[in-house]
């Protein structure tokens, strides 16, 4: 197998709000929230009008893009034996995607995110992780990793505990180790940690501009630039209207945005993106040729609903 992800197994519910919602429900436009309270989730949810289920997570939404490219991919990620957990799984067989999670009945639900579309196409999200959140070591298939090229792990799933341990145990028999550092949310929570693992222990680091200046406290985009530079491992780092970059040791490679695009939603541009440029590295390509791949994904998927490329359309 090429690459297998682990990651969170959420059921992405996509509805389209206005700025008042946002502010109303003091949420911050353009990131994440987690919600640990059930009714508190579904009080939000009430309100609204569902426009798209769509099994999602930020690493599977990246492993069906590799897989959409036509490569050999697995998938684990903890859903309960519930309505949802069964539609999540089915999503993922249905894109081709090997499942190594076996469903039981959980005492959390399956993991839901909704995803809260603004007039301007930025998405915010609310999660409720339920038992995806409730990952533990006994969840990771050591077989699937030990015969995977690569890991691809999500910043999102890392927490004290269980998870922590889970991913410990990916890493441990893991080949080779990529990761995306989620939210800046997710970084700022968990900053030594991350730094530990982007310093450490992974071979191939995924951030945003504003995830990565805020992970190493740097003062402008040079000195992101110095780090990587130093640290010797693979940093991609996307950059919004800047395009993208990849740096490994003096290689450095960017990659600017595709122009005049219809853009209707923005979820899911960076799962894609990280598509695009896995399936470059896994297929030898240049560190310019995969960002290229990632951008021509990203560029896809922001001219649709949703996280999923339809690739029929």
């Amino acid at each position: 197998m090429k690459i297998l992800g682990i990651g969170n197994a959420i059921v992405d519910v996509i509805c389209k709000v206005n700025d008042d919602f946002i502010s109303q429900n003091n949420l911050t436009k353009g990131t994440m929230k987690l919600i640990f309270d059930e009714s508190k989730f579904k009080k939000l949810l009430s309100n609204l009008k569902i426009e798209k289920t769509v099994s999602g997570g930020s690493v599977a939404n990246s492993i069906v893009g590799l897989s959409q490219l036509r490569n050999k991919v697995g998938f684990i990620g903890k859903v309960c034996d519930d309505n949802l957990g069964k539609k999540y799984e089915e999503g993922l067989k249905k894109e081709n995607v090997k499942y190594f999670y076996s469903k039981k009945k959980e005492q959390l639900p399956t993991g839901t995110c909704l995803i809260l579309v603004t007039p301007d196409s930025e998405r915010t999200m609310c999660t409720f992780l339920g038992t995806a959140g409730k990952i533990n070591e006994n969840d990771v298939n050591t077989d699937a990793i030990k015969q995977s090229e690569i890991i691809f792990l999500e910043g999102y799933l890392w927490d004290e505990g269980d998870p922590k341990r889970a991913f410990d145990k990916a890493i441990n028999n893991a080949n080779k180790v990529a990761m995306s550092l989620s939210d800046q949310f997710c970084v700022d929570r968990h900053k030594p940690h991350f730094l530990d693992l982007v310093k450490n222990k992974l071979d191939i680091t995924f951030a945003n501009e504003q995830e990565i200046i805020s992970l190493i406290d740097a003062k402008d985009f040079n000195d992101v630039i110095n780090f990587s530079k130093q640290l010797g491992k693979l940093l991609v780092i996307t950059r919004g209207e800047k395009g993208a970059i990849a740096i490994k040791g003096d290689a450095v490679a960017e990659f600017g945005v595709k122009k005049d695009l219809k853009i209707l939603d923005l979820t899911g541009a960076g799962d894609l993106f990280a598509a695009g440029f896995l399936h470059g590295h896994i297929n030898n390509l240049s560190l310019g040729q995969s960002l290229e791949k990632g951008t021509e994904m990203s560029s896809k998927i922001i001219q649709q609903i949703g996280a999923r490329l339809n690739i029929n359309e």
